[in-house]
């Protein structure tokens, strides 16, 4: 605890009070002066003094201001990019280092849902605890730069690039993206062929709608969806848990076809799979983007069905497995079941694959309407009891021409690959699972390796078997041989062709919410969609009496979405002038998800007052371009932030979306950086004990009393006894400590020191507060090195320090600079306390140490580096002082010890010049009394000698 209220506390000792006035007063007059406004090159904040800086663009992943407010978790990113920031300041650099806030979302809305409060009051009431929080912390953001994705100044510009992606296309052929006008003169002279085939001449007005929205990279189209009646909005793939839950509510997910706006990232997926070998990012974090983006080289397949003239196509990452495709297995929602399945089930349907009903048409609507109701993480579980129904009607191998049925099963889903498969079940766990459930045919295509158990299948390398007809032969190939020569002759033979198939599916775009950007689109009479222009910009959120979606129970399968926004006539039913006359139109009444604000905000950190355009050409190219600042000098450089700090948690889904609008933006020459963000960190998370009741609920941990016996230790809470364990700290564990606490206790400094000396930054972290005393102890002996506690005097001297003080201070130096480079703070905080611990020994304390020592804490507590750096007799703030320089000629110790070994044995140690000569210490080692005491008189056979650290002498 701290030591603020003890009655013998000298007048001028470092307290928690001193402190909390000391930051206080620091924070006051940073603010006051604007210290850390970062000048940019053009603008209203143009700064000649900025000419010839290097540049240096860090910043945290955008917080979502929650009503909670912070727990001493959340700042661990913050205050390490606080601190690098300060560092490179420090080196001269010119920082833009910002904060602003991810305000659009959920956890607002249910908010206003429950309590009639509109979310933009909520969530700006929580903005400004996050901003008190922040200052508190000594946090040297530009204040200027901040703002909030809610601000209308800053979703017009939101809504603008959405447009952009709108009235753009994918050109294959270039790669890129380009405007939609070059798509429609491409159309017009036949370089691309319409949809249909027909000549863009001979388009009505309607077909040519349709072949443009066809290719736009932002569309809209009726898709299976994920449905949350309990939050009533649909949401995206990756925002399902595992347990096919809401990531946020835990509400239960249904499928349902919907018509929304979905973006094409699918288009770049190579891009965004190969510009990751260009980042500086961890290689973790790239693994889960190309595992998710899911790029694999197989072949497509065509299953002709019997029944209709259509064939069924499938996409294989092991065609070579062909000849073992005993069935085939649709998603229900294939839109070929219907056509093939016929009205009675064909004589010798077994009973397994009827599920139970007199016809096919039934079972297979029947099955369909229990698949909508189940999610895909549902779908897909690898434990779950295989289900499915035959369609009535069988399909032909094409290599075999043996006939196989097909079915429907809800473990495929129609937006993976073609939502068909050829089923091995020889060669695949699950196909081999459903083959035993339905009395399926098994034919291994690869020989198991020896001892593999004959009721499983066989999923490793090996050689081709039972893969042979007259036109081919694969037996005896491996795995690779085989699939090359299958792709050859199904090309050749026309009945498939190689191909790359991806996981990626095109991101879910639209929300059934209130709190979010409203898209700037607009419905004609007959349903066209139609572009806000940019002068209607922005397209404002109406007020509305009721903020709910329309109110289901949470597992109310049957359910439809309904926004609130259509609720709203008079906004909804809108009369424009879009260049041709006034109209009346329909607006959009989907909301964009919150993604969307943090796709970009990067950007407009680099100029955000500007009201002409979303970032001024020569701002973003000085912050972010190729060539600038830490890429510098870097081969194949992409541009972007300098440093990118947040959570893992975001290695998905914000990373990757705000690629894909980054390199949308690019493409059509709006900025001069490829990436986002250079260089990725993922700090670690602060965990903290929790404690469990014996229901196995959590209890408040700061309320749980701890007792030490000879019998161990005891927790209790309320008389009860607890057990604890560790987690991460939060308000559902019930282990939150909050910064406030630890600033009113110990003050921010002695947080942001204990903070970063807890371990390696991307490493995880337990909280201990009575730990942090230490932290303080530091601090408050740094104090006493330069202010006298019972006068309040500078107490250092100007005098020459001795030898060892100053080779330790250049060795500390060297060090906590590159620690401080590589982020490695709790190496750096052990080398400023040994420092700091060697000048508490000196009688006196020289300046130039002190003074060196006072730079280089500045940037871990930077309000008592300041005050003691004023009282050291500096008018200016130690901001941008330059950081120490080492000695090089004081990194090599003068001397060194050098062991002593005869007969192998450690005889002596002697201290010797680090450059002596081997003669020399042969010498020395041999003039040695206790070396000569050890030889006796035994002669000396050889000396080896390893200067300056090792002689050993062999007698005999």
């Amino acid at each position: 605890m701290s030591d603020s209220n003890q009655s013998d506390t000298p007048k001028f000792r470092y307290t928690a009070q001193t402190a909390g006035e000391i930051e206080r007063r620091w924070q006051d007059r940073w603010e006051e002066q604007g210290t850390f406004q970062a000048p940019n090159p053009s603008g209203p904040w143009a700064d000649p003094s900025a000419d010839g800086k290097q540049k240096y663009f860090l910043q945290d992943m955008f917080p979502y201001p929650s009503g909670a407010g912070l727990h001493v978790g959340h700042p661990l990113g913050f205050i390490a990019t606080d601190v690098f920031a300060r560092y490179q300041r420090m080196t001269g650099k010119n920082v833009l280092y910002t904060m602003g806030f991810d305000a659009f979302g959920l956890p607002a809305e249910q908010y206003a849902v429950q309590t009639g409060q509109h979310p933009r009051k909520t969530t700006e009431d929580n903005i400004v605890t996050y901003r008190r929080q922040l200052r508190q912390l000594g946090l040297s953001h530009d204040l200027r730069r901040s703002f909030a994705t809610i601000d209308p100044e800053y979703y017009k510009w939101t809504q603008w690039i959405f447009l952009r992606i709108y009235n753009s296309w994918h050109d294959e052929r270039a790669g890129k993206a380009r405007p939609i006008e070059d798509l429609v003169s491409a159309y017009e002279s036949g370089e691309i062929a319409t949809p249909t085939g027909a000549a863009w001449a001979d388009l009505s007005d309607t077909e040519r709608i349709a072949a443009v929205d066809a290719r736009r990279l932002a569309y809209k189209k009726e898709v299976p969806v994920n449905w949350a009646p309990g939050l009533g909005t649909v949401v995206a793939n990756e925002e399902v848990t595992n347990e096919g839950l809401t990531e946020r509510g835990d509400m239960p997910v249904f499928r349902r076809s919907l018509s929304q706006w979905m973006m094409r990232i699918t288009a770049y997926a190579d891009r965004l799979i190969d510009d990751l070998d260009r980042l500086d990012w961890p290689e973790s974090i790239k693994a889960m983007q190309r595992n998710w983006i899911g790029r694999s080289q197989g072949a497509a397949l065509r299953f002709p069905v019997n029944a209709i003239d259509a064939s069924i196509e499938v996409f294989t990452t092991r065609p070579d497995t062909i000849f073992g495709a005993t069935f085939m297995v649709l998603a229900p929602e294939h839109p070929l079941v219907d056509a093939m399945t016929p009205t009675t089930w064909p004589e010798g349907t077994k009973q397994a694959w009827t599920g139970g009903h007199g016809d096919p048409r039934t079972a297979v609507a029947d099955y369909r309407l229990a698949a909508s109701r189940k999610s895909e993480v549902e779908r897909q579980a690898d434990e779950k009891t295989k289900t499915g129904v035959f369609t009535g009607t069988f399909a032909t191998n094409p290599v075999t021409g043996r006939p196989v049925p097909v079915f429907i099963a809800d473990y495929v889903l129609m937006g993976y690959g073609t939502g068909a498969i050829m089923a091995v079940p020889g060669q695949d766990e699950r196909d081999w699972a459903y083959a035993s459930a339905f009395d399926l045919p098994i034919v291994r295509t690869v020989q198991p390796s020896d001892g593999h158990p004959d009721d499983q299948p066989f999923t490793g390398d090996g050689a081709a078997i039972n893969s042979a007809n007259e036109r081919i032969s694969l037996d005896g190939l491996g795995v690779a041989d085989a699939k090359a020569k299958i792709i050859q002759f199904v090309e050749a033979e026309g009945i498939g062709n190689g191909t790359i198939n991806y996981k990626l599916r095109d991101w879910l775009f639209s929300r059934q919410r209130y709190w979010g950007e409203p898209f700037p689109i607009v419905y004609d009479e007959s349903g066209a969609a139609h572009s806000v222009p940019e002068s209607m910009l922005p397209v404002q959120l109406p007020e509305v009496a009721d903020y709910s979606p329309k109110t289901y129970e949470p597992d109310d399968k049957d359910s439809m979405p309904e926004s609130p926004l259509s609720r709203a006539a008079e906004w909804v039913n809108v009369e424009l002038d879009l260049g041709d006359g006034p109209k009346t139109y329909r607006r959009e009444t989907d909301t964009m998800p919150n993604w969307a604000g943090s796709c970009w905000y990067e950007m407009r950190y680099t100029d955000p007052e500007n009201t002409e355009r979303f970032v001024d050409r020569e701002c973003e190219e000085y912050w972010m371009g190729p060539g600038r600042g830490a890429g510098e000098g870097r081969p194949n450089d992409t541009g972007g932030v300098d440093l990118y700090v947040g959570g893992v948690e975001h290695a998905v889904l914000h990373l990757l979306y705000a690629r894909f609008w980054h390199k949308v933006l690019f493409d059509l020459g709006e900025i001069t950086s490829e990436e986002p963000f250079r260089r990725l960190f993922n700090q670690g998370y602060v965990q903290a004990y929790a404690f469990r009741d014996h229901r196995g609920q959590p209890v408040p941990a700061a309320e749980v009393q701890e007792t030490t016996d000879a019998d161990g230790t005891t927790y209790t809470w309320n008389g009860q006894v607890v057990t604890r364990e560790y987690g991460k700290m939060g308000k559902s564990l019930k282990n939150v400590v909050t910064p406030d606490e630890m600033c009113d206790q110990y003050g921010a400094d002695t947080f942001r020191i204990y903070e970063m000396s807890m371990g390696p930054l991307d490493q995880s972290r337990p909280w201990e507060t009575r730990a942090v005393v230490g932290a303080q102890r530091f601090l408050q002996r740094l104090w006493r090195n330069v202010v006298d506690e019972e006068t309040g005097q500078v107490r250092v001297v100007d005098g020459e320090p001795d030898e060892a003080t100053k080779r330790l201070l250049h060795k500390t130096i060297d060090g906590v600079g590159r620690d401080y480079s590589q982020l490695s703070y709790n190496t750096a905080v052990a080398k400023l306390i040994e420092l700091n611990n060697a000048l508490t020994k000196l009688d006196d304390v020289p300046r130039a140490v002190v003074e060196s020592l006072v730079q280089m804490v500045s940037p871990m507590a930077p309000h008592i580096a300041e005050e003691l750096w004023q009282r050291l007799g500096h008018t200016s703030t130690i901001t941008f002082e330059p950081f120490p320089q080492a000695d090089p000629a004081l990194l090599v110790d003068d001397t060194v010890t050098c062991v002593v070994q005869v007969l192998g044995k450690v005889r002596d140690r002697l201290e010797v010049a680090a450059d002596v000569s081997d003669a020399d210490l042969e010498a020395a080692a041999l003039a040695s009394d206790r070396v000569r005491a050890a030889m006796g008189d035994k002669q000396v056979r050889k000396v080896i000698v390893r200067a300056p650290k090792l002689v050993n002498v062999v007698v005999g």
